[in-house]
């Protein structure tokens, strides 16, 4: 049994998380994943590498890694994602289309899912994808 600050998820305990839960964790994981290929990537200046970063953070861009993923993912991981898309928020985007926000919502429930399931392994294969596009 692991021991830590954290306490350690089963399956069954994440599955049953709202998907905004999941996206919650997941926006924040995916985050620092961006920001520390930017760090190690790029000897530019910080507002060079926020605006990269958009590439990568917008809801837009998640909603393309999502169709862009699409062929790689399991049945299990499409269900997590269609779960998140599907699920309603009360928050409204500012800069962003609904379609592009719920899809972005979706991938960041992926994430947190994998997460959440020490699948690190996983989150890593799917941005080396995400990375090399």
């Amino acid at each position: 049994m692991k021991m830590g600050i954290f306490k350690e998820w089963k399956n069954t305990d994440v599955r049953m998380l709202s998907p905004l839960k999941l996206a919650y964790i997941g926006d924040a994981v995916y985050e620092v994943y961006i920001r520390r290929f930017l760090l190690e990537n790029s000897n530019e200046n910080m507002g060079k590498i926020h605006k990269k970063s958009t590439k990568y953070v917008s809801a837009k861009a998640q909603s393309d890694i999502v169709f862009f993923l699409d062929s790689l993912l399991t049945d299990e991981e499409k269900s997590i994602i269609r779960r998140g898309r599907n699920t309603k928020s009360n928050t409204v985007p500012k800069n962003a289309n609904i379609q592009d926000y719920k899809y972005a919502t979706g991938f960041e429930a992926l994430i947190g899912y994998l997460y959440l399931n020490d699948r690190i392994e996983r989150i890593e294969e799917l941005m080396n994808e995400i990375l090399a596009r």
